[in-house]
């Protein structure tokens, strides 16, 4: 039977390592001092042969202003709301202190069912924590070692008591992620990448706020748009590599460029106010490496005063710095108030489709032999470049392979010709493109 279970409790007692250890995966960043985890991230977990979706969440703090402590609680609350059973994780070495006391109090509440974990009870140093934890009143505590793996056994049997106790719903989401779209929205901090992945999927699921550097982990969220499974991956701000100097946004700006690698369209969120500077730059031109299709977005929109003057600013950088993805598209729109963003999505799909679009054998050499009558490939020692033969060898970017007499005497001048008119031709437009040379005769020659 398939259930959501969610770890909570206050920062620094190893919710991040357990999250990772049940999923067998390093998905969230885990560091030594408290609060690294700020936004919930969920992913399939296993303890032997129990299987379930299991969500990390932010250290629980207990406030309820409007600050980015008390925002963090709120995303926990809500991820309770949606689970069918809480591990609330407490430190074995520190035991328990009143804030354990204060949510121990308020999951009482809640009516969910939990499983009191007693974690770092590795060795002795943990036995007084374990034996303080019985006075929460959430029965008797699982002592486990995240770090170390042991007491999973006994985890998996404390869990299944519970999970008895959950109704079989629908399982509307089997499958949802087989076939999505993985869509990375990337750009410097405080660009708006949360607040535009709130807004696209109509709720406050990241963390979102004026604050620079709020996200740190690279957070999946699934999402519906027209039919179609889309998987959004908020990335952490992007700044110059000479600036990051603290290991936790070393770490961060890792997880986000593992998602650009996994990712198949990137989304470059700028921020239109200070449109393109050079690490924008930097960004777009890994996304084009990376072999990514890309779409530009400016957001905060309506905070620009001379909107035509900025757009061509804009427009004309891209056409200058980027070659290798012209053409690509560019939308504008304000993800704070929403007003705009409906056209990202659609730009989105467009540059997905040129990205995995086939061009035929046939279509392809037609066009190849109207460009080279066109526009002949150079004669070098007096001796003319012959370009015989061309086909696609893949898709996601479009690769083709090239049969040239000399390949290493064609210059990058002619490949940039041969780019641009596979460009416009077949409209391969804001996608990189590969062509490799081969040297060979044509294959079908006979």
């Amino acid at each position: 039977m398939s259930f959501t279970a969610v770890i909570i409790g206050r920062p620094n007692v190893g919710k991040s390592t357990l999250f990772n250890r049940l999923t067998g995966k390093r998905l969230a960043l885990v560091d030594d001092r408290p609060g690294v985890t700020r936004d919930r991230r969920e992913a399939p977990a296993r303890i032997a042969g129990l299987e379930f979706t299991l969500i990390d969440t932010a250290g629980l703090e207990d406030v309820n202003d409007q600050s980015m402590e008390a925002r963090m609680r709120r995303q926990t609350e809500r991820a309770i709301e949606g689970a069918d059973v809480v591990l609330f994780l407490i430190d074995a070495r520190a035991g328990v202190t009143p804030l354990d006391s204060h949510f121990a109090n308020w999951l009482r509440q809640t009516g969910k069912p939990v499983v009191l974990v007693a974690n770092k009870s590795e060795g002795a140093g943990g036995d007084a924590g374990y034996l303080e934890a019985f006075s929460l009143g959430l029965g008797e505590p699982v002592p486990i070692s995240a770090e170390h793996g042991e007491g999973l056994v006994e985890l998996h049997d404390a869990m299944l008591e519970h999970v008895e106790l959950v109704e079989p719903g629908d399982e509307d989401g089997e499958g949802a992620g087989d076939g999505a779209l993985h869509l990375a929205i990337i750009g410097r901090p405080n660009a708006g990448k949360s607040t535009l992945i709130n807004t696209l999927i109509g709720e406050e699921r990241l963390l979102a706020g004026p604050e620079a550097g709020l996200t740190r982990d690279s957070i999946a969220v699934e999402w519906s748009y027209e039919g179609a499974v889309i998987r959004l991956f908020d990335t952490a701000g992007m700044r110059k590599r000479a600036k990051v100097v603290d290991k936790l946004e070393k770490l961060s700006v890792a997880d986000g460029l593992r998602a650009v690698k996994f990712a198949q369209v990137v989304v470059l969120l700028v921020d239109a106010t200070s449109p393109l500077d050079r690490q924008d730059r930097v960004l777009a031109n890994m996304v084009a490496r990376e072999g990514r299709a890309l779409v530009v977005a400016l957001n905060k929109w309506d905070l620009v005063d001379d909107k035509a003057a900025v757009l061509k600013e804009v427009e004309d950088m891209l056409d200058l710095d980027m070659p290798e993805v012209r053409g690509v598209e560019l939308v504008t729109f304000s993800a704070l108030t929403g007003r705009g963003t409906e056209r990202l999505m659609p730009a989105v799909m467009k540059a997905y489709g040129a990205w995995d679009s086939r061009i035929s054998t046939a279509r392809l050499n037609r066009w190849l032999d109207a460009a080279t009558q066109a526009h002949p490939p150079p004669a070098p020692s007096g001796r003319r470049i012959k370009l015989r033969y061309m086909t696609q060898v893949k898709a996601r970017p479009p690769t083709f392979v090239a049969f040239c007499s000399r390949p290493e005497d064609l210059p990058d001048s002619y490949m940039r010709y041969l780019m641009n008119g596979i460009r416009e031709t077949f409209g391969l437009w804001g996608t990189p493109i590969r062509i490799r040379l081969k040297k060979g005769e044509n294959p079908y020659a006979d």
